[in-house]
């Protein structure tokens, strides 16, 4: 029975495994694009403040906030480490 379990396990371990991998990959890739992103939304907000529109200012900071590496990218980080950690238990169960 626990044989059968193990083999059920394999493709879903793997599929885990690659789409970690893929993942990470493409959330290290973006990282640069959103930091420039978030960096010019920073100073959009900042001419805002500026020019007496301090309701858009605070709009583009919190815009600004979330494409930082600190607001939704890091919440996909987390994500993407909890699917590593799953594919992980499954190849752990796999190989005891």
């Amino acid at each position: 029975m626990k044989l059968i379990l193990k083999l059920f396990a394999m493709p879903f371990a793997l599929a885990f495994t690659v789409t970690a991998a893929f993942m990470n990959f493409v959330l290290s890739a973006s990282a640069i694009f959103f930091s420039i992103a978030s960096g010019l939304i920073f100073i959009g907000s900042m001419v805002l403040f500026i020019s007496g529109e301090p309701v858009g200012g605070i709009a583009f900071l919190v815009v600004a906030f979330l494409v930082s590496p600190f607001g939704v990218h890091a919440l996909v980080g987390k994500l993407v480490g909890l699917i590593d950690n799953a594919g992980g238990a499954l190849r752990g169960f796999i190989t005891s």
